[in-house]
């Protein structure tokens, strides 16, 4: 007796695990085809329309009614951007035997309306005759959205560029070229503008870089202690400093305020884009509360929370639901329209909340909490 053999014999059976079913009907796998987000069209073999979701409904507006029994063609008259008549062109029964899908594509329904299309040919056995069409629409306006975002995005920085550049090249061009015939204050006026220019074009790669990890869902958060009231300190400090009266800015603390561990860099920009908006767009005084409050994280009783508000204009009400979003941008035109953004990704990666209202004295109210995330030695 082999060894094979005797191992064979000993060997428990196992048994197999059913083969997956591959009738290209949803039903098959207990699905209903109206909970799919997607529309779903399936042609039986004779080429007729035996499912059309409620998604097929929606994008194409034909009633599931008029669509189901008729040929394919007929019930999703779809065309090429040239206009051809794409199941004429596909023959997906006639077709080479070897197909086994059509790849997703823009195509047109009536009307002009684009979509998104793909196609699988489901046979009974290989090289066989197709025993089914599955077809999935999908619309095309989120995608044209988040193009259009893109597009936007680029020639928002390409204009943010252009700008520091032409004035970083033109003086020192100018420097260069005719060094000798300048007064030494001259010299130092062009540079400083140079250095600004040069501060300008890293804080709008930085906001860049932002925007990308928040979009990805890679913005890391390295925490340590931070002393909230300490850090709104050093931005009203700052905005003294550079000219501004000490009595535009008023700083209320509530004591105690709970231990905040929080990414002290992204803590600082949150702060600088919410005070700049207040002291550019906003009127008045400048009042920034930060108040212990509960957390907005599930499982933690407490967090911090600052509200930055000012007695200006304020946002208007048919704005509010678009401060955050891309490129929005207060009555006073200026920056990027990234700023708030950036904020609202950065509290959020910190596990926080943001929102936006009016303030008590009729200006802009902003309000970001963040949970105190102490780390779990400390807890």
């Amino acid at each position: 007796m082999s060894v094979g053999t005797s191992s064979a014999r000993g060997a428990r059976q196992v048994p197999r695990p059913p083969a997956p079913r591959t009738s290209g009907d949803p039903a098959d796998l207990g699905i209903d085809p109206d909970q799919l987000p997607d529309g779903l069209v399936v042609a039986d073999e004779h080429g007729r329309v035996v499912c059309f979701n409620a998604a097929a409904v929606r994008i194409t507006a034909t009633p599931a009614a008029e669509a189901l029994g008729q040929p394919l063609e007929s019930a999703l008259p779809l065309e090429d951007l040239e206009g051809r008549r794409w199941w004429q062109l596909t023959d997906p029964y006639g077709g080479l035997a070897i197909r086994v899908r059509q790849p997703e594509r823009n195509l047109l329904l009536p009307g002009g309306r684009e979509v998104l299309v793909t196609a699988r040919y489901v046979r009974a056995e290989r090289l066989g005759p197709v025993h089914r069409v599955v077809v999935t629409l999908r619309d095309t306006e989120a995608r044209r959205r988040t193009e259009r975002s893109h597009a936007e995005l680029i020639a928002t920085v390409a204009h943010e560029l252009r700008s520091p550049l032409t004035s970083v090249k033109g003086f020192t061009a100018t420097l260069l070229a005719k060094w000798e015939r300048f007064t030494d204050d001259q010299k130092r006026l062009m540079l400083e503008t140079v250095d600004a220019d040069a501060d300008r074009v890293t804080r709008l790669i930085a906001e860049l870089l932002d925007i990308s990890r928040i979009d990805s869902g890679r913005l890391e958060v390295r925490r340590q202690p931070v002393d909230i009231g300490a850090a709104v300190g050093r931005h009203i400090q700052a905005y003294v400093a550079s000219g501004l009266e000490a009595d535009r800015f008023l700083l209320r603390l509530a004591q105690p305020l709970p231990d905040l561990w929080a990414d002290p860099d992204k803590v600082d920009q949150v702060l600088s884009n919410l005070l700049e908006n207040a002291v550019r767009h906003g009127e008045g005084t400048v009042t920034i509360d930060v108040t212990p409050t509960a957390s907005p994280r599930e499982g933690e009783d407490t967090g911090t929370s600052v509200t930055v508000s000012d007695e200006g204009a304020g946002i208007p009400e048919e704005s509010m639901n678009r401060v955050f979003t891309r490129f929005w941008r207060g009555s006073k035109r200026g920056g990027t329209g990234l700023g708030l953004y950036i904020v609202k990704g950065i509290v959020e990666a910190h596990g926080g909340t943001i929102t936006v209202g009016r303030a008590p004295g009729g200006g802009a109210e902003f309000r970001f909490t963040l949970p105190v995330a102490a780390p779990a030695y400390l807890t």
